[in-house]
């Protein structure tokens, strides 16, 4: 490729603080940065003969989706939480599974999540913690992506696996030596931060020290937070006030810290969020599921940064942002009964550049801006299920599918052209993971009860 590309004649939805859309757009890309956003014309006008051009008549560009909360060592668990209740799904099938997992397994397992995340248009994600930074890195490092990689740390709480059991000095020792090995690594595509599972698993003591070295370390903090009833009933009883009041009197509530989830806030808790710049990665499927509606049109409201998460492949099973993306766009007009809540423009802009602030990535990434990350989508909305385009950032919400992200790039390079995975050998990844999926289940002697009458 060359080190200048002009991808022209594309209907452009920049993402930018000015909310441009271009319907005969243009951006001009030199090496891994956007150098100009504008009219198809005049740029092309303006292009010398040595920059490969590109046209994308018919097309739509977007800026890389980014997945502000995704397991990526938990997608050759597919399948294994269906139907049970959150205490069950950790201690019988969740905690079992990732306590067998190998940093092989890890590996494959985060690149063939990274691959599904990029057929969906995703070009960065946050990892909140899986055992093996190492397997995640190595994946990212393959498939092109920008990863935030985070270890799942625990220091405490009933039925853990022995093979977790850490104190808290082991806990914050090892994020450390992930931190140093694998931040700003992969030519600054990987971002290591601070890792906390939730209040059931994590001491005070690792909280406080957790924020303190996230700030010394000019990183952020990823944690599930007031998940289900129970949860912040246990906080309201072993802490004497629930999960997000409890977070805040310790003074770890700030700009740096990504609440996961945040189903179960009171509005007071939502002012907090606001008032601490808490960003907030909201799980639609995954809350449906188990965990409950949150507030999401009254965090918009009270100016929290709202973005979107997929969550692990057991929790939701479809690991795309587009999915999430329409069913945000469903849930909470259901909720309160309101067509207008959660507008499809604030849908897009959780998917984009709230996720770049989710991530504390704003300067680099989640806008079509000249001088940003060249990390970007192409849609060909040409399909009988995206068509017709009456009001394009609608469409790109509630009726793109998969089959419409056409080419990804991050940094300049296509990650995939025209549904073609250009990174890794998609098939091979394919097949070792089936064989790898079920072994781990067999280790960790997972038996799912049939669900028919099984005849072979």
């Amino acid at each position: 490729m060359n080190s200048k590309v002009l991808l022209y004649n594309a209907g452009i939805l920049t993402m930018d603080p000015e909310r441009r859309q271009f319907n005969h757009g243009a951006v001009l890309i030199g090496n891994d940065r956007i150098i100009q956003v504008g009219k198809s014309a005049e740029l092309l006008a303006e292009s010398s003969e040595d920059i490969e051009r590109i046209d994308l008549r018919g097309r739509w560009i977007l800026p890389g989706l980014i997945n502000t909360h995704v397991h990526t060592s938990q997608q050759l668990g597919r399948g294994l939480g269906d139907d049970v209740n959150l205490l069950t799904w950790l201690h019988d099938r969740i905690w079992p599974y990732e306590s067998s997992l190998t940093e092989e397994d890890s590996y494959v397992s985060s690149l063939l999540c990274g691959i599904e995340q990029i057929r969906s248009g995703v070009t960065c994600f946050a990892e909140p913690g899986g055992q093996f930074v190492n397997g995640m890195g190595r994946a990212v490092t393959e498939l092109g992506m920008r990863g935030i990689l985070a270890k799942s740390t625990m220091d405490m709480g009933e039925g853990l696996p022995p093979v977790w059991n850490e104190s808290t000095q082991q806990a914050l020792d090892i994020q450390i030596e992930n931190l140093e090995r694998w931040h700003n690594k992969a030519s600054g595509r990987i971002r290591v931060w601070f890792g906390l599972r939730t209040i059931f698993n994590d001491s005070d003591e690792l909280i406080l020290r957790t924020k303190q070295l996230a700030d010394q370390h000019g990183v952020g903090v990823h944690m599930h937070v007031a998940e289900i009833r129970e949860e912040v009933e246990f906080a309201r009883e072993t802490r004497g006030a629930t999960t997000v009041t409890h977070l805040n009197r310790l003074g770890v509530l700030d700009k740096n810290f990504l609440a996961v989830h945040s189903v179960w806030l009171t509005d007071e808790e939502i002012s907090m969020f606001a008032e601490k710049d808490v960003k907030v990665s909201h799980n639609p499927a995954a809350a449906m599921r188990v965990l409950g509606f949150p507030k999401i049109p009254e965090m918009l409201k009270a100016g929290v940064c709202v973005s979107i998460g997929t969550d692990g492949a057991p929790s939701n099973n479809r690991m795309t942002l587009i999915d999430e993306m329409w069913v945000t766009s469903l849930i909470h007009k259901g909720r309160l009964l309101d067509p207008t809540a959660v507008p499809a423009q604030d849908i897009l802009a959780m998917a984009t550049c709230n996720g770049a602030r989710a991530v504390l990535w704003e300067d680099a990434i989640g806008s079509i801006e000249a001088g940003k990350k060249a990390d970007l989508v192409i849609i060909d909305p040409d399909t009988a299920t995206m068509l017709p385009l009456h009001d394009p950032v609608a469409n790109m919400v509630t009726a793109m599918r998969t089959e419409n992200v056409e080419s990804v790039m991050v940094d300049g390079k296509w990650l995939m052209w025209k549904g073609d995975i250009l990174v890794v050998d998609e098939q091979e990844i394919i097949e070792e993971a089936k064989q790898r999926a079920a072994n781990i289940a067999r280790r960790a002697g997972i038996k799912l009860p049939n669900r028919f009458n099984v005849m072979d």
